[in-house]
């Protein structure tokens, strides 16, 4: 069960930062979760057990991370502000399964830092039967690209229950043919299981954000990720169709496999597949689309 501490409350985070002498900054994402009631949501919907290794980007001032700690093995916390790195430090010294990195998650915009990456991996091999979980209030700025990275590794977290941008949310559980069907979209689904928790107002928050948020849930399923014969292809060549999403499938083909196939040869594809070279990408659903990702990989490979 969840410890309501202070250090969740409002009028203890305004007093910390006042004793440290920094404010929040808002422009990378540093919004904290105050409602006692969410915090204790987010990580009731993590399901967590005494097996997991829990990632935690965005440790801020440790509150989520002394909550989380006592539920599971062990936490690895990236926290790149040095001066909430500090604040964090003083409230989680006691706890023995929690390991704090002063750093940036992600090494560039397409993969995780390996220093991260290699805390994670330690914990993992530190017992039998160990599980790998996200669980976070994500920084605004780097939702989008921690959950895309993550989904990429080789072994990805069997889940990732945090909170985000509504609009971020709406992204990922978005269906085809409508404005926020894209490639996150896609790449999310095709993978996993989603669903959005509860949306926030800014009002839970401090600093306001001038935004509503979502706690989201999003869960592995072995079965859907098997289905993807070459994930990194999949990824790019999902993003390449959706770079310019008013495009026709056949031009938008032509542009993300110019190297390997000539306009016959994307026509024979497109027949053979059952596919319409007229339509567009937004239109085609999860499994629509893996099926032309795998017809386009085997013919470029031919």
């Amino acid at each position: 069960m969840a410890d309501h501490s202070p250090r969740q409350t409002l009028s203890f985070l305004i007093r910390r930062f006042r004793e440290a002498g920094i404010r929040p900054r808002t422009q990378v994402g540093q919004n904290f979760l105050v409602d006692l009631n969410l915090v204790a949501l987010l990580t009731q919907t993590a399901e967590l057990g005494p097996r997991d290794v829990v990632l935690e980007v965005g440790t801020g001032t440790g509150s989520l991370t002394s909550i989380v700690a006592p539920q599971v093995a062990a936490v690895v916390t990236v926290e790149v502000d040095p001066q909430l790195f500090q604040l964090a430090a003083e409230e989680l010294h006691a706890l023995a399964n929690v390991r704090m990195l002063k750093l940036d998650a992600l090494a560039g915009k397409h993969r995780f830092h390996p220093e991260v990456l290699d805390a994670i991996q330690k914990e993992l091999a530190a017992a039998p039967d160990r599980q790998f979980k996200l669980v976070a209030n994500l920084p605004y700025n780097v939702a989008t690209p921690i959950l895309t990275n993550l989904l990429a590794l080789d072994v990805p977290p069997r889940s990732m229950t945090v909170t985000i941008q509504k609009e971020l949310a709406d992204r990922i559980v978005a269906r085809p043919s409508t404005k926020d069907y894209g490639a996150l979209s896609v790449w999310v689904q095709s993978q996993c299981q989603v669903r959005v928790v509860r949306v926030m107002p800014p009002s839970v928050f401090w600093p306001r954000p001038k935004v509503s948020s979502a706690i989201v849930r999003i869960v592995l399923d072995d079965a859907l990720r098997a289905r993807i014969p070459d994930p990194h292809f999949f990824h790019g060549f999902v993003r390449g169709l959706f770079a310019h999403r008013r495009k026709f499938l056949r031009s938008q083909i032509l542009s993300t496999a110019k190297d390997r196939l000539d306009k016959p040869g994307v026509d024979r594809l497109l027949a053979a597949a059952g596919f319409d070279g007229q339509q567009r990408a937004e239109q085609l659903d999860v499994n629509s689309l893996l099926a032309l990702a795998e017809a386009v990989r085997t013919a470029a490979a031919d």
